[in-house]
């Protein structure tokens, strides 16, 4: 489990009302697109990687249920194994159970396809509840919201990268969404 203050430990990972107001409308997930999930499975398979088991999580929604399962059937073609695809609502009394369920199996990576609101939530609690860890998770484009961040807390999702809608990729660094274009520029 993370180390925590005695302060944070006490503290539910829940995001306020008034967090989530001051978030504004965050955007449904988009259809995936071919160059999103190339791009994808690229960050997942760099040279000498080792990534060869992952957990899935997504949302409920149509666009994100397509991309988690385009992104496993891509993913055990190339030889890798889904230990698990893991579903949640984008409103919950407690995150715990999708949580323990997405961390179970010590998997070499994750991937989400979800709504940032949702995924909000479900960060929160893996940060509070789990050993997961955002250097490990790879998402499509709906999560690279420079809001995300935000409403995650401080370094919840620090390391957490993606793909963009145009093949390009993102990461969170220290708070901030940087995308940068097919070529590897930033933007």
């Amino acid at each position: 489990m993370n180390e925590l203050s005695d302060r944070d430990a006490s503290r539910s990972p829940l995001i306020s009302p008034a967090e989530l107001a001051a978030s504004g409308d965050l955007p449904r997930p988009s259809t995936h697109t071919d160059a999103e999930l190339a791009a994808l499975m690229r960050l997942l398979t760099p040279p000498k990687s080792r990534i060869e088991t992952v957990a899935v999580g997504r949302s409920r929604d149509a666009a994100s249920c397509a991309a988690a399962d385009a992104f496993a059937i891509a993913w055990t073609a190339r030889g890798g194994k889904v230990l698990a695809i893991v579903d949640w609502p984008e409103s919950a009394a407690s995150w715990l159970r999708p949580a323990t369920r997405l961390t179970a199996g010590l998997p070499d990576a994750w991937v989400v396809a979800a709504a940032p609101l949702g995924f909000a939530q479900l960060a929160r609690r893996l940060r509070h509840s789990t050993d997961w860890d955002p250097s490990r998770t790879y998402a499509f484009a709906s999560l690279g919201d420079s809001r995300l961040p935000a409403l995650t807390g401080p370094d919840t999702l620090h390391g957490l990268r993606g793909a963009t809608a145009d093949g390009g990729t993102w990461e969170v660094r220290r708070g901030w969404v940087t995308t940068y274009d097919t070529a590897g520029s930033t933007s």
